[in-house]
C-alpha cells in the first residue's frame, strides 16, 4: 500500500510538471486552486442526477494538424480539459483557425459500473464540429458549440480492465464559418473577444441500465397548481412504468405513474412559489419501474413560478412574475474569464458572479450571446436570480445582403442555407437543454441585428416551442411587431420607447444601457486602448453618475418600463465597463452601495396592476 501511494504521488507530480497556466495575462484568484487531478470535479448536471459516473477532466494529449490530416500517430503536448486551447488555463495558449484541426487523445479505465449496464460518454460543450473515436473506431459526430450531447460507447469498449483509448477531432472556423459563435473573432478588438476552440465544458462517463430515462421536460403551471412532465425512455419493455414524485424536503406531496413517453400531470397544492426573494425548489424523483422494482432512478428538482405579461391601471403591458409586477433589473453578463475564456476555473468562481450580482441588489441577469454550463443555471435557481437567455449569434451581416426591417433600423438579413440551418438546429437544442431551468424567464433569439433573419418566423416558432416563457424577439431596437417585448438599447443614459408607439401590444424594456468605464491598474487585460462607453478616473465619480441613472430608471418604471439591463457584470478583455474587474479581484464600488441605490426600483407602489 505504501509503495502504491508513493507511485500515485510521483504520477500526480509528473502531471503537474506537464501543465501550468500560460503567463502573460491577468488571472482570477481561483486559477491557483486548479490542479491537473482536480478540475471542475462537481457533478456537471444538477437537474438530472445519477450516482454512477466518472469525471474525465484533466490532462489529455493534443496536436494541431492541417484540416486534411487523418488520425494522428503522435501528439504535441498536454492540454488541460475542459479549457479551450486558446486559454491560459489550458496550458497551451495557441490559436487553431479554419484551416486546421485540433485533436485530443485520452486513455481512461472504466470504473466498476454495474454489469450489463450501458456506458454513456457526455460532453458539456465542444466548439464547434467534433468527431469521436473510441479504440480506433469512429463513434459519431456533433455540430454546435453551446449544447450538451452524449454518445453510447458501450459497443466500442474493449473487454477487460485495460485502458480505453479516446480521440476527439475538432474543427472550428470561428468567424469564418456559418455557425453561431457569439463574440469570438480571429482578431479580437473592442467588443469582440478571443476565439474558443474545442472542449470547454466537462467530459464525463455515466453508467445506465439498458432501459433508461434519457430526457424529461418539466413545465410548471402556477394558476392550475400543476407540474406537467413528459419523459423520453430508451429501450422500454412492455409493462414498464415511469414513477414521478414531487417532494418538499422529506414530505412527498405528489406522485404519479405513467407509461414511458406519456405525459404526467402532478398536482402541487398550496404551491410555494419561486421568486428572487424566496427561491424555493421542490425535489423531483424519477424511477422506471419493472415488476415493482426500479430499473433506473434519477434525482431532479423544479420550481413553481410563472412569467407573463398583463396590463397596469394605465393600460400599459407589464412583465409579471407569479401574476405580480416585479421590476427586473440586472447586468449584461457575458460569462468570460481572463484565464479560462468561456470556462470558469472552478465551480466556486462560476457561482461567485451570481452571488455578487445578488448581493449588489440585482434580481436578474441577461446571459449575453453565450450559454453556460448547467451548474451556472443551478446556482441561479438556488440563489434566486431571474435569467434572460440569449441565443449566441453568428453571421454579423458582413456577407449577405440586408433587407429593410418592419420597424426601426434595417434588421432582416439574407443568410446562406447553411447559416440558417446551423442557427435553427442549435437554438432548438439549446432551448431543449435549458427548458427545465426555473430561473430562465425570457428567451432572446436575436441581438442588435447580429445575424438577424426571418424575425417574425423565428420569434413565433420560439413562442410556440415554449409558451411557458416570454420571448424578446430582437434585443436592441431592431423591432418587429412580434413577441412579447419591445427592447431598446441606449448608451449611456437610461431611455425607453413610448408605450403607445406600438399600440400597447408589448412590454417595454431597456435591454442595454450604462457601460460606465473605469480601468483599475494591475487588473486590465492590456495596458492601453481599453475603453468604456463613458470613462471615469475614480470610483466615486463613476458611482455618482450611476446613481443618477437609478433616479431616471425610477421615473421610467412609473411610465411603462418593465425591465432594464446594465452593461455589465465584469470588464471583458479591452472593455473596462464592468461592475468588477475582469479578474474579479476588484469590485469597483462597495457592494452595499449598489444594494442601497437599487432598493427603490423594486417599490411595489410604483406600478398598479389591473385585478
Amino acid at each position: 500500500m505504501k509503495k502504491l501511494f508513493t507511485l500515485l504521488l510521483i504520477s500526480s507530480f509528473a502531471q503537474a510538471q506537464d501543465w501550468k497556466v500560460v503567463p502573460g495575462k491577468i488571472t482570477t484568484p481561483w486559477s491557483e486552486k486548479v490542479t491537473p487531478d482536480s478540475v471542475l470535479s462537481e457533478y456537471p448536471r444538477p437537474q438530472f442526477v445519477r450516482d454512477s459516473w466518472k469525471n474525465l477532466n484533466g490532462l489529455w494529449n493534443y496536436v494541431i494538424t492541417p484540416r486534411s490530416a487523418s488520425l494522428p500517430a503522435a501528439y504535441q503536448g498536454k492540454i488541460l480539459v475542459p479549457f479551450a486551447i486558446e486559454s491560459a488555463m489550458s496550458g497551451v495558449g495557441k490559436t487553431v483557425g479554419k484551416d486546421s484541426l485540433l485533436w485530443y487523445h485520452n486513455s481512461f479505465t472504466l470504473p466498476a459500473f454495474k454489469k450489463g449496464n450501458r456506458t454513456l460518454l457526455h460532453f458539456g460543450a465542444v466548439d464547434w464540429q467534433m468527431t469521436l473515436f473510441i479504440n480506433g473506431q469512429e463513434v459519431g459526430s456533433h455540430r454546435g458549440g453551446f449544447d450538451p450531447f452524449s454518445f453510447d460507447i458501450t459497443g466500442f469498449l474493449k473487454k477487460g480492465k485495460g485502458p480505453q483509448e479516446m480521440v476527439v477531432r475538432v474543427w472550428d472556423p470561428t468567424d469564418q464559418g456559418p455557425q453561431p459563435r457569439g463574440k469570438q473573432v480571429r482578431k479580437p478588438e473592442g467588443i469582440w473577444y478571443t476565439p474558443v476552440t474545442g472542449i470547454w465544458q466537462t467530459v464525463w462517463l455515466e453508467s445506465v441500465a439498458t432501459t433508461y430515462l434519457a430526457k424529461v421536460i418539466q413545465t410548471p403551471d402556477v394558476d392550475q397548481q400543476t407540474l406537467t412532465v413528459v419523459t423520453t425512455v430508451v429501450n422500454p419493455v412492455p409493462g414498464d412504468k415511469v414513477r414521478i414524485s414531487a417532494w418538499d424536503g422529506t414530505n412527498m406531496i405528489s406522485e404519479q405513474e405513467v407509461d414511458p413517453g406519456a405525459t404526467a400531470v402532478l398536482k402541487i397544492p398550496s404551491a410555494k412559489l419561486w421568486s428572487p426573494e424566496e427561491p424555493f425548489l421542490y425535489d423531483l424523483r424519477y424511477a422506471i419501474i419493472r415488476k415493482e422494482k426500479p430499473v433506473d432512478e434519477v434525482q431532479s428538482y423544479f420550481a413553481m413560478r410563472k412569467i407573463s405579461i398583463g396590463k397596469d391601471d394605465k393600460g400599459i403591458l407589464r412583465m409579471l412574475l407569479n401574476n405580480k409586477f416585479v421590476f427586473q433589473y440586472g447586468p449584461l453578463d457575458q460569462g468570460w474569464w481572463p484565464d479560462g475564456l468561456y470556462t470558469a476555473p472552478t465551480d466556486e468562481a462560476l457561482k461567485f458572479d451570481v452571488e455578487k450580482t445578488k448581493e449588489m441588489g440585482f434580481n436578474m441577469i441577461r446571459k449575453h450571446i453565450k450559454v453556460e454550463p448547467a451548474r451556472w443555471y443551478y446556482h441561479c435557481d438556488k440563489l434566486g436570480m431571474l435569467v434572460w437567455q440569449d441565443m449566441p449569434s453568428g453571421d454579423l451581416g458582413n456577407r449577405w445582403e440586408q433587407r429593410p426591417g418592419i420597424v426601426g433600423r434595417a434588421t432582416d438579413q439574407k443568410r446562406s442555407n447553411e447559416s440558417e440551418r446551423a442557427y435553427r438546429e442549435e437554438w432548438n437544442v439549446i432551448m431543449d437543454a435549458l427548458h427545465n431551468v426555473p430561473s430562465i424567464v425570457v428567451w432572446v433569439p436575436f441581438n442588435e441585428a447580429w445575424g438577424q433573419f426571418k424575425t417574425q418566423e423565428i420569434t413565433e416558432w420560439t413562442m410556440k416551442k415554449d409558451p411557458s416563457r416570454l420571448v424578446n424577439s430582437a434585443s436592441g431596437g431592431n423591432f418587429h411587431l412580434t413577441g412579447h417585448i419591445i427592447d431598446l438599447h441606449n448608451y449611456p443614459e437610461p431611455a425607453m420607447p413610448q408605450p403607445d408607439l406600438y399600440g400597447f401590444k408589448q412590454a417595454i424594456v431597456l435591454g442595454e444601457f450604462g457601460g460606465l468605464g473605469l480601468p483599475v491598474e494591475g487588473h486590465v487585460w492590456q495596458q492601453k486602448d481599453n475603453w468604456g462607453y463613458q470613462s471615469f478616473k475614480t470610483p466615486e465619480e463613476l458611482f455618482k453618475r450611476y446613481s443618477t441613472f437609478m433616479d431616471r430608471l425610477e421615473e421610467l418604471i412609473r411610465i411603462g418600463l418593465s425591465a432594464a439591463v446594465y452593461t455589465q457584470t465584469t470588464d471583458v478583455e479591452v472593455e473596462i465597463n464592468g461592475l468588477m474587474t475582469y479578474d474579479r479581484k476588484v469590485i469597483k464600488n462597495p457592494v452595499a452601495s449598489f444594494y442601497d441605490v437599487h432598493k427603490k426600483l423594486y417599490n411595489p407602489a410604483l406600478v398598479v396592476i389591473k385585478p
